[in-house]
């Protein structure tokens, strides 16, 4: 039988009710009432009307889609790699549309045909779907910083999958060309497929590079410097939910070496996991209009340029954040003391413990409110 952790988001029922009550007459209007729940990146903008349109015109979807998704959807993901990642070689053969990507993180060791005595490392303070993933395969998953961490590897102490985050969730870490590479190279050398998840690298809030208009790049797993002209037993995932307002879609795909695509290809066609046509549809408008992903990556850095200030004169440190939809932070005291003392004010936030024991006295802070709820949560904070 498969032993699974409880679903963290349960213990914040106490924390949500007390939130939930907030009231203070001394702040007017919206901000003196009621909870601003920073708690989930769930989106909260509106889906882009280019993306709209295309689920409208594809209403009629009386066949089956196809698993492997339509060409022209594989070849618009690859062509979104080389003009946004800086990726020009994703072959579109080794492209497959997911049904959301959290499916994919989860299922990913077991459709690999891991189980028993395999092994599935991940980072210390992470997404909880990696373990999750590993304990649904019946492998054994490990939290590393580091692949010295990993200690002297043998046959059963190798894992078969490493997943990389980055930019990571919670944490907002970006790991950069030389750390990719090397990870990559170790990989290689012990047969170790890598499994990036890059959700967030739109959501890049390093400075601009010299010259540049565009903002910061989250460097990809398969980005050229790091592979070695090579996807060979790498795959990298993502997701158009929070770029594109489509967390309601499920809308994602999973790209790099076309043999384990191949493999991840015969399985879903076998088990029915196929993307809506609809939602292909809206997905193909979405890789090719980039107006509105900039749209909306200003409306997060507002939220971000509003919140952070706030954050810190409340008496948080707010580390690492360097990309994606939250702030990382602390106050050198156990995170869930600190979700009692924003909740307090009507705040509800996620405990660093939720992403494992490394991060329990962090808390996670979502940028994922309307600037409504943003601007009341500043004005709380700001109350003495």
């Amino acid at each position: 039988m498969i032993t699974l952790p409880d679903f963290p988001w349960d213990s914040l029922v106490p924390a949500r009710e007390r939130a939930s009550a907030f009231s203070d007459p001394s702040l007017d209007g919206p901000a003196g009432k009621g909870i601003v729940d920073l708690s989930v990146g769930t989106p909260v903008d509106p889906t882009p009307e280019v993306v709209r349109e295309a689920l409208t015109a594809a209403s009629d979807a009386h066949g089956y889609p196809q698993t492997w998704g339509t060409a022209d959807l594989r070849e618009a993901v690859a062509s979104w790699f080389a003009r946004r990642r800086g990726v020009p070689d994703v072959d579109p053969s080794g492209v497959l549309p997911t049904i959301g990507s959290k499916e994919l993180v989860a299922w990913l060791p077991t459709i690999l045909g891991l189980g028993t005595g395999d092994v599935v490392a991940f980072p210390r303070v992470a997404y909880p779907t990696y373990d999750v993933g590993a304990r649904l395969a019946g492998a054994t998953s490990v939290a590393v910083d580091a692949l010295t961490a990993l200690g002297p590897l043998t046959t059963a102490t190798t894992p078969k999958v490493l997943w990389l985050n980055t930019p990571g969730n919670p944490t907002g870490k970006v790991l950069g060309v030389e750390h990719l590479a090397k990870v990559v190279a170790w990989a290689r050398d012990h047969g170790v497929v890598v499994a990036s998840d890059e959700c967030y690298a739109e959501l890049d809030w390093r400075p601009r590079p010299a010259g540049s208009l565009e903002p910061g790049t989250t460097p990809s797993i398969l980005d050229p410097r790091v592979t070695g002209g090579s996807h060979e037993g790498l795959l990298c995932v993502y997701s158009l939910s929070k770029q594109s307002n489509l967390a309601g879609y499920r809308a994602a795909f999973v790209a790099g070496d076309p043999s384990l695509v191949g493999t991840l290809l015969e399985v879903r066609k076998h088990a029915g996991m196929m993307m809506p046509w609809p939602v292909q549809r809206a997905m193909l408008a979405a890789l090719g209009d980039d107006a509105h992903v900039t749209e909306q990556r200003s409306r997060y850095a507002a939220r971000r340029q509003a919140l952070r200030p706030a954050v810190e004169q409340f008496g948080l440190t707010v580390e690492d954040s360097e990309a994606g939809l939250y702030l990382w932070a602390t106050a050198g005291e156990d995170g869930r003391a600190t979700l009692e003392r924003l909740a307090a004010r009507g705040i509800l936030v996620a405990p660093g413990d939720f992403y494992g024991a490394a991060g329990r006295r962090h808390v996670r802070i979502a940028l994922t409110a309307t600037d409504e709820r943003i601007d009341a949560a500043v004005r709380r904070l700001a109350r003495t």
